[in-house]
């Protein structure tokens, strides 16, 4: 009787043990994360807004209300033209797509002011190439994985507590033979 709840015990704790194994294979195969920006953030009716986005490795599309589609090759940035009827004092959504499925926001804000004349030509996107990629800004240390130290630290706590199991389950089973 004592050999199975031990033996129970035991494929316990492999069983959570194996459940810390895909956490740490995850640390390996980082992701970076997909940063979309519109600069500037706050634009009058007809301006020009520059999008760029870091964490995508292939083409990306940039959409919004208040411009056309921007399609934009690896690397790159691309600019677009905010519509002259965009809503004064309003603010629209700015989606990042990159050719992986993946996807981010921001937020693009329309000044209150009266808008400059409208342009006799009309500006297309175009998109550059950044020498040295984007600037890396911080989200503090909320996007950044799980170290060596962390997971050894998990791991010794899985075994604590499947030691702990253990040792009352072979207390409990001592106590009842007397």
């Amino acid at each position: 009787m004592r050999a199975i709840r031990l033996a129970s015990a035991a494929a316990l704790g492999l069983s959570v043990l194996s459940l810390t194994a895909p956490a740490a294979s995850a640390v390996g195969s980082k992701v970076s994360p997909l940063v979309g920006t519109a600069t500037p953030s706050t634009i009058a009716p007809g301006g020009q807004v520059t999008l760029s986005l870091s964490g995508c490795e292939g083409r990306w599309d940039a959409s919004s209300d208040v411009f056309d589609v921007v399609r934009v090759p690896p690397g790159g940035m691309g600019t677009a033209t905010v519509d002259w009827d965009a809503k004064r004092g309003a603010m629209y959504t700015v989606t990042y797509t990159c050719d992986d499925g993946r996807q981010t926001t921001s937020q693009l804000t329309i000044t209150g002011g009266r808008p400059t004349p409208r342009p006799t030509v009309t500006t297309t996107a175009t998109a550059t190439r950044s020498p040295a990629g984007p600037a890396r800004g911080g989200v503090g240390g909320s996007q950044d994985g799980m170290n060596a130290g962390e997971i050894a630290a998990g791991a010794a706590l899985v075994v604590a507590a499947t030691g702990g199991v253990i040792f009352v389950l072979r207390r409990r089973a001592g106590s009842r033979q007397h």
